[in-house]
């Protein structure tokens, strides 16, 4: 085995495992509900396709020993004849006889067949064989002998009878019989006239008589003759040795010599006028008018058949060898026998031959199609010649006869349709008398019957089949035919004792043949619903038992409607524009629907409610909110009835199928139907099912949970299994809702509604449950052995790949809600409610959807962000020893950063590898918000513990004395319980627990944690980022900055506070100070040029105002002079209009936020110091460096203020440094020039 082959075969193990796992996986999941999404989701979908492919399939035809067997039953009953008309019962009565009566003729045929004595109408069949006429045709074919055997066979004549009715014949004389000719027309005649032309007629004589001669009209101007003339010739006795001669002439009419020159004109071409001049000639010679000869034909009489027959014939002429034209003629020998007693013998002798024929030949039914055998066909041939019939009297004697067998023995349809064509238009045009009319009548009375019994006892066929399709065809021809004709107002063509299903109409009139087939498709359509009950009874009555049986009946009756759309339905519409499959579907919806619909709605009402067993320690509820806050404990979902089978939605799926299918058949009225509505039906069974689906839903996820691993599915993806389980469900759900697919828009939003708030539910339910399964991992052992104290310095959190993948599979469901309310057509259904009811209710229905879609995912969304700051919390602890450990060691120990930055390190790894990029940046987001809330604490508490110092040493210098401790003590747990309540503990975390008990921090250890934060955000900045976004951080690095100062550096901090609250003054209440200033070179030059407003500090109102110049910070500055202006006396709005030149280095001009500070104090006589008014300050980057004249440059008004308050970030940080006199000091200059009230701010 080569290497390729191992690991391929490998591979395959591998993944042949890997299968069998997802398989034990996904049934110990399923097991949870017994599969129940799955029987409704992709299982339902699975068995709706193959019923659909089922239903779709043709039925097998009926038996037909059935259908004899209930025929021999109803025409058993037909016999009595006392009938009334039934109205529909839905089933065939024993009135439903249709064309299968019992005819007492079959009996005794051939009395009833001749209405006189048999022996009669055989001799005179005889007598006709005996003097047979016409030749060439059947009659001669077959012999004279063989006929006379037939017929002795067809009567059933003994021998001794034949031969004495066959002497008798004999002895009798010939009869006397005519030759009947129609000259029909002529065509290429031969021109005699100079014009081109003839004036043709022809001369009709036997040859045995040429003295009687029959002449024609004369046809003038024309070589293609028309004349239509009929003449009778008398027949000689020697029928076989005479002939016929017919001879065309052209006309030439009596002229004078004269009359013939007009025709000059007329004459065409050299041979008419030589013609012309020929007939001059003669005409002036002799005076003669003689008929020119065009040309002639024989026929021999008997070459003229029995029968009769039309034929062309050529014209000839002696001198010529040319054809000189054709005639066309029709030749038949008639009698002179009456013509009625004629028509009545020929019904009775075709009567007596077809059964003959019939019985003989043993010809299936709806087969024979009107070929009789030669000695049949010889001997109606010569009885229609010698009585005379015409081709109209032998077609209505076939029609009646062959209507009048049809009932016993079935012909074929395509006989009657060809009769039809010949008998239309005779009997539309007039010709047929009303005896005759009457006779027609009769036939079809007989005929019709059949016709609708076929087309009732279509399912009987094997649809598809060629015959059978023909033969429907043949049928509604026959209908349409007979529908095209007047009937006579005396005829009842669909009498009470053929049409026991037929239902008269509300107003008494006649039915007509479309009313009565439509009546006969439903009647059929009725006829075989009820055979599919009968055959398909419920066995048992259990709610199972008979939804199953209803859907069994569904099936079988769209079977029967597929197969009339395929086959029959295009036959219907093409020959009678009658809609089949429609009329079927109208009469199978109706008792659909009165079948199915108390059914349904008998076993939703059975259908109850969740019901919650008391004491049940199961966590999951569905009517008490998602954590099952409620008490009522796990609903009881195990025995009802919907929980066991997919029955009932199989029966809906069933209708909605059907339904469809009438849609299809009546686009615009398939709302009047009553099964439109069914879906209204199933209301409470579907919303039963979305409840216990969302209880089921819940267990299941639960499972998924408590059986997931954690372990990535696949190499490619980063959530594992509980995820695809939990979309499993979701995927289920929305199957099962797209074959449900609600046609009412109300019930529709609701029911899509239910179904999304059910699904955000199971999300959120997903992510607390993974929440709790990852709560306690990740915790590592104690840095220092195992068993340590719990302290958060012996041991610390790594982060695990469980916490990863969990993050995952919460955001993966989370990600998977808005694909999700897509799929379930949300945008289709808000559409159909602004066409249903308004746009407006259409949007707030959209709206309060997307509330509940969004407020799920926020929530989910914050159940990851609450996922990831517990981790990130259980990291802190070791984060903020790491960072404080580093601050107090970064310039001693090169490896103090290296131990947080490691640490970090190897968690965001982690963290990295197995998140996705958006989790990953809110992981970071959380790591430098909550490490910028530790590091808050740390400040705050270090200023807490400076004031609680500062206020013990002055409770004990003011109380105690020096050596008083133990209410010091005592002092400092009341004081530091008070800073445990106003740290919020829900966001203090053990570092910061541990920092309260910390020493108090200098200031170059908040200087180092700075340039540690520092190192820390520049290692994991993202995407280049120069400032990081959290706004914690930023205040954190900036309180650091400020606690990390030296002294002076806060003291002019403080003063840069002052002057940024002077630029959002607007109102200055302590007045206002107006100077200009300019840098010339490294010379600052002031001019203070007034005071307005200022606040009055003597008890006359006024003020004695000066202001003093200095420049900050004072350190930079040291050397440098303070100018003063003079002191203006009793002045609120002083002109001090002084310039003061201020000598600067150029280090202290280029000097990083120097400020000029303006102080306006009130000088008093009799005080030690004088009263501050307010102060002012003016940055460097403000004045502008310009060697124009001051006087040219504009004012500025500074407001003049004095500090409110000590709570800037600087005067606090220089609160916490009671132990530097510098910092003491200034503090107390700030607050001498606060309110009196503000001064003791720590009391």
């Amino acid at each position: 085995m080569d290497e390729e082959s191992m690991w391929k075969g490998f591979y395959e193990k591998l993944q042949q495992q890997k299968s069998v796992e997802e398989k034990v996986h996904d049934s110990r999941i399923q097991e949870v509900d017994d599969s129940f999404f799955e029987k409704f989701g992709s299982i339902l979908k699975q068995a709706t396709q193959k019923a659909a492919l089922e239903e779709s399939t043709p039925l097998a035809p009926l038996k037909e020993v059935e259908e004899q067997d209930g025929e021999k039953v109803v025409t058993e009953v037909s016999e009595s004849r006392s009938v009334t008309r039934d109205s529909d019962s839905g089933n065939e009565t024993l009135l439903d006889t249709d064309s299968e009566p019992e005819d007492p003729e079959k009996v005794e045929f051939y009395v009833e067949a001749v209405g006189w004595n048999v022996d009669e109408l055989y001799l005179e069949i005889l007598y006709e064989i005996l003097h047979n006429v016409g030749g060439c045709d059947i009659g001669c074919e077959v012999g004279q002998q063989a006929m006379l055997t037939y017929v002795q066979e067809a009567f059933k004549i003994s021998n001794d009878k034949h031969t004495e009715l066959l002497t008798q014949a004999e002895a009798k004389e010939p009869p006397e019989l005519m030759l009947n000719v129609e000259v029909i027309e002529g065509k290429d005649l031969v021109s005699k006239d100079p014009s081109g032309l003839s004036d043709p007629f022809v001369t009709i004589y036997l040859m045995s008589n040429t003295s009687h001669r029959y002449n024609t009209s004369v046809k003038s101007g024309t070589l293609n003759p028309v004349w239509e003339e009929h003449f009778s010739l008398p027949i000689p006795g020697n029928l076989q040795e005479d002939s016929l001669c017919l001879e065309v002439w052209d006309f030439d009419p009596a002229e004078t010599v004269k009359e013939k020159m007009t025709k000059i004109f007329e004459v065409k071409g050299v041979k008419g006028l030589r013609k012309l001049m020929k007939e001059i000639a003669i005409t002036a010679s002799t005076g003669k008018h003689d008929n020119e000869l065009i040309g002639t034909a024989n026929i021999p009489l008997k070459s003229i058949p029995a029968g009769g027959m039309v034929m062309w014939l050529n014209l000839s002429k002696k001198s010529k060898l040319r054809r000189q034209g054709v005639l066309k003629a029709r030749f038949n020998f008639s009698s002179e026998k009456n013509s009625q007693v004629a028509a009545q013998e020929h019904r009775h002798l075709l009567r007596i031959l077809l059964l003959h024929e019939l019985d003989s030949s043993k010809v299936a039914p709806y087969w024979w199609c009107g070929n009789f055998s030669a000695a049949a066909e010889g001997v109606l041939t010569q009885h229609a010649a010698q009585s005379g019939l015409t081709q109209l009297d032998n077609q209505l004697a076939q029609w009646a006869v062959f209507c009048a067998v049809t009932t016993d023995h079935p012909l074929s349809f395509a006989l009657f349709n060809c009769l039809l064509d010949k008998l239309t238009k005779p009997l539309q045009s007039g010709l047929v008398n009303e005896e005759d009319v009457k006779l027609f009548w009769d036939g079809a009375k007989k005929l019709l019957p059949t016709c609708f019994s076929h087309i009732r006892k279509l399912r009987k066929k094997t649809a598809g089949d060629k015959t059978v399709m023909k033969t429907l065809r043949e049928v509604l021809k026959i209908l349409y035919k007979v529908s095209a004709l007047d009937l006579p107002e005396s005829i009842d063509l669909f009498p009470v004792n053929l049409y026991g299903w037929l239902r008269d109409k509300d107003d008494g009139s006649k039915l007509t043949i479309q009313e009565v087939l439509n009546q006969a498709a439903i009647q059929g359509a009725s006829d075989w619903f009820v055979h599919i009950l009968d055959n398909n009874e419920c066995k048992d009555k259990t709610e199972e038992s008979r939804l199953q049986h209803l859907i069994r009946v569904i099936q079988l009756v769209r079977s029967d409607l597929q197969r009339a759309v395929e086959y029959f339905d295009r036959v219907f519409v093409e020959v009678m524009s009658f809609p089949y499959s429609k009329t079927l579907y109208g009469v199978y919806e109706d008792k659909i629907a009165s079948l199915v619909e108390p059914e349904v709605i008998q076993v939703c009402k059975s259908l109850k409610r969740l019901r919650y067993s008391e004491g049940s320690t199961n966590s999951v509820h569905l009517a008490g909110g998602i954590n099952g806050e409620t008490g009522l404990g796990a609903p009881d979902v195990g025995t009802e009835p919907l929980a066991m089978g997919t029955t009932l939605f199989e029966l809906y799926l069933a209708l909605q199928r059907f339904l469809t299918l009438g849609q299809g058949l009546n686009e615009t009225d398939w709302n009047s139907y009553s099964i439109s509505k069914f879906h209204g039906w199933f209301f409470g069974g579907v919303a039963q099912w979305l409840d216990i689906a969302a209880y089921k839903a819940l267990t299941r996820i639960e499972k998924a949970v408590e059986l997931d691993n954690l372990v990535p599915v696949d190499s490619n993806v980063k959530y594992s299994s509980s995820g695809v389980d939990t979309l499993a469900i979701f995927y289920q759900i929305k199957i099962f809702w797209q074959q449900l697919a609600w046609p009412d828009v109300e019930g529709c939003y609701t029911f899509v509604a239910k179904i999304i708030d059910d699904i955000c539910r199971c999300c959120v339910f997903y992510s607390d449950r993974m929440s709790a399964r990852v709560g306690g991992a990740g915790a590592a052992g104690a840095a220092g052995g195992a068993g340590g104290a719990g302290s958060p310095f012996e041991s610390r959190f790594e982060v695990t790949t469980e916490w990863c993948v969990t993050i995952n599979n919460i955001d993966y469901v989370r990600q998977s809600l808005p694909p999700f309310v897509q799929e379930l057509d949300m945008d289709a259904i808000i559409r159909r409610m602004c066409e249903a009811r308004s746009p407006l209710e259409a949007q707030r229905c959209k709206e309060t959807l997307e509330n509940v879609i969004a407020n799920a995912i926020d929530t989910v969304k914050n159940k990851i962000v609450d996922l990831l700051e517990i981790m990130i919390k259980k990291m802190m602890p070791s984060i903020t020893r790491f960072l404080i450990e580093g601050a107090e060691l970064l310039h001693q120990d090169c490896s103090s950063m290296d131990r947080v930055m490691r640490y970090l390190e190897a968690n965001l790894d982690t963290l990295y590898q197995h998140l996705n990029n958006e989790n990953f940046s809110r992981t970071l987001d959380i790591v430098w918000e909550q490490l910028g809330e530790v590091l808050y604490e740390l400040i705050q508490a270090n200023l807490e513990k400076e004031k609680i110092a500062t206020r013990i040493r002055f409770f004990r210098r003011r109380y105690f004395g020096k050596n008083k401790v133990s209410p010091n003590i005592l002092f400092f747990r009341h004081r530091r319980a008070k800073i445990t309540r106003y740290i919020d503990p829900r966001r203090m975390t053990k570092s910061a627990a541990a920092i309260l008990d910390a020493k108090r921090r200098p200031p170059s250890f908040f200087s180092n944690l700075h340039e540690c934060l520092k190192i820390m955000i520049r290692s994991f900045r993202q995407d280049n980022k120069d400032i990081y976004e959290s706004e914690t951080l930023k205040r954190v690095e900036y309180l650091l900055k400020i606690h990390g100062m030296e002294t002076r550096e806060l003291i002019h901090q403080y003063h840069l506070e002052r002057w940024q609250e002077q630029q959002a003054v607007t109102e200055p209440k302590m007045g206002l100070l107006t100077v200009r200033a300019q840098f010339i070179e490294d010379n600052l030059k002031i001019e203070i040029m007034n005071a307005r407003n200022l606040m009055p500090t003597d008890s006359n109102g006024l003020c004695d105002s000066y202001v003093r110049v200095g420049l900050l910070p004072e350190d930079t500055f040291a050397n440098v002079e303070k100018p003063k202006t003079q002191t203006h006396s009793k002045n609120l709005f002083p002109l001090y209009d002084e310039m003061f030149l201020i000598q600067l280095s150029a280090e202290q001009r280029r000097a990083a936020d120097a400020l000029l500070h303006l102080v306006v104090k009130d000088k008093d006589m009799f005080s030690v110091s004088n009263t501050f008014v307010g102060e002012a300050y003016l940055h460097f980057s403000e004045v502008p460096a310009t060697p124009a004249p001051i006087s040219s440059l504009p004012q500025m008004h500074l407001p003049l203020s004095r500090p409110s308050n000590i709570d800037g970030d600087a005067m606090k940080a220089l609160e916490s440094r009671q132990g530097d006199k510098q910092a003491r000091e200034f503090l107390k200059k700030q607050r001498q020039k606060m309110p009196s009230k503000q001064f003791f701010s720590l009391g």
